[in-house]
């Protein structure tokens, strides 16, 4: 990923995986190659593991909302909730440096 030039905004996600694992990586591949198309996406950098991090970069809170409710994540966030995660956490930095 190039350098962005702040200011930015980014969305850190940390979650440690449950047992259940079917279907995560495709649903994880599938939300990468979408979200590559959203409107205000600058980039990602992503660990999956058992334990995984994954920090998307944004121009604004706007385009952070409109991913939000994007139907495709929506059922993503559902099935993770319900099936893959056993924690997770979001946290929504502004990048000023």
């Amino acid at each position: 990923m190039s350098k962005l030039l702040p200011p930015y905004y980014a969305v850190i996600f940390t979650s440690t995986l449950s047992h259940e694992k079917e279907g995560y990586e495709e649903m994880a591949n599938k939300m990468e190659e979408i979200v590559q198309n959203q409107p205000g996406f600058l980039g990602m950098d992503s660990v999956r593991a058992q334990q995984g991090i994954t920090i998307s970069y944004w121009e604004s809170l706007e385009a952070i909302d409109l991913w939000k409710y994007n139907e495709a994540h929506k059922k993503a966030k559902s099935l993770g909730k319900n099936k893959w995660y056993r924690t997770f956490d979001i946290k929504i930095c502004k990048v000023l440096k």
